[in-house]
């Protein structure tokens, strides 16, 4: 690969960063959301609320 090419390639992902969005719509449900709105999501399924999972001490300790 010559220094060319190298630079070419460093130059279309400079350009496809750049131009992507960090506030895409279509990730809008992958985010996690306000923490009121997860802790109502855990409560309806049952689970801990938010409060109490964050302040549970981690099995990896």
């Amino acid at each position: 690969m010559s220094d060319i090419d190298t630079l070419r390639m460093a130059a279309i992902i400079a350009v496809l960063s750049a131009t992507s969005s960090k506030d895409d719509p279509a990730q809008a449900g992958r985010q996690l959301g306000e923490a009121w709105a997860q802790d109502h999501r855990r409560m309806s399924m049952g689970m801990s609320s938010l409060i109490h999972n964050r302040s549970s001490r981690s099995p990896w300790r």
